[in-house]
């Protein structure tokens, strides 16, 4: 397993890398860059037995960089719904935590092109006492819901309360948490009803869940909503002005993606070839959000 020593970005050096913004490519194969990943198993996150950072999209960066003679590589955890915000301050220069990519998110940034899809994930009360077994579920049923801040899954909820009729805000019964352990928290002590993350980040928490406690409800479904299964697609995240690092690592991503090592970087995190990206891109994910409000307008 491959992994990056965490650095703490002091003030002073967060000013610095704040200044590199538009930086040539040369710049980073001569100083390196800083990444940026929430601490979300398996996409990236702090391997306690060694303090230091790893995961898929942690991962995939390496060998990409490695592809374009950038050799140190530095990475920063931060909060999921602070990701953006610190990229854009210059406490890092990419942000590879397997974002899903949204066109909110594409107006705060630039995403790279995609690198893996994923879907939904639910954990429920030990027994399933609300016979809980997809986000539908829960909202019908005004259950209190366990959800890291920032994450997809608030924007699936509030779009699926809209669609039963009701007003997210008064209706949806929302426990925010800061990372995956505090949702798993929630539930294990019976704070929340029910939890909802990625499946690959639910499968890993589950591992050293209590399973006394809590548990993945049988025949879970995805999120069906405007009548389409919410698959995300994550890619790495670069601030607007540095077209130079997006475009080189744009390159040398679709060099790596075509290789046995990509399949394998998947596979070590739990993932398969199944997720890997065909037939969409980082462009139609970012126009979605224009698309809809053109046909609402029509």
């Amino acid at each position: 397993m491959r992994k990056f020593g965490v650095v703490s970005v002091t003030a002073f050096s967060a000013l610095i890398l704040a200044a590199c913004g538009g930086s040539s490519l040369e710049d980073y194969q001569d100083n390196g860059v800083t990444l940026g990943v929430a601490n979300e198993e398996p996409y990236g996150y702090i391997d306690t037995s060694t303090d230091e950072a790893t995961g898929a999209s942690a991962e995939i960066a390496r060998a990409v960089f490695e592809r374009m003679d950038v050799e140190v590589v530095d990475a920063e955890v931060s909060d999921w719904d602070n990701l953006i915000p610190s990229l854009n301050a210059g406490n890092y220069d990419v942000v590879t935590a397997g974002m899903d990519v949204q066109p909110d998110r594409c107006d705060n940034a630039s995403f790279g092109e995609l690198e893996y899809s994923y879907g939904e994930g639910m954990a429920v009360a030990a027994g399933n006492p609300m016979d809980l077994h997809s986000y539908e579920d829960a909202v019908e049923a005004g259950a209190t819901i366990s959800v890291m801040s920032g994450a997809n899954q608030v924007g699936f909820l509030e779009d699926i309360a809209e669609e039963q009729g009701l007003d997210p805000d008064a209706d949806l019964d929302i426990l925010p948490a800061n990372d995956i352990p505090g949702n798993i928290a929630a539930v294990e002590s019976g704070d929340a009803d029910v939890t909802v993350m990625t499946d690959a980040t639910m499968n890993s928490a589950m591992e050293t869940a209590n399973a006394d406690l809590i548990e993945q409800p049988e025949n879970f479904t995805n999120p069906v909503i405007g009548g389409e299964e919410q698959i995300a697609y994550g890619a790495a995240l670069f601030r607007d002005d540095d077209d130079d690092l997006r475009e080189a690592y744009n390159e040398a991503l679709a060099e790596l993606q075509g290789t046995d090592e990509f399949v394998a970087i998947l596979e070590e995190f739990g993932f398969s070839e199944d997720n890997v990206v065909e037939g969409v891109t980082t462009e139609e994910r970012c126009g979605a959000g224009a698309e809809d409000e053109e046909d609402n307008e029509e």
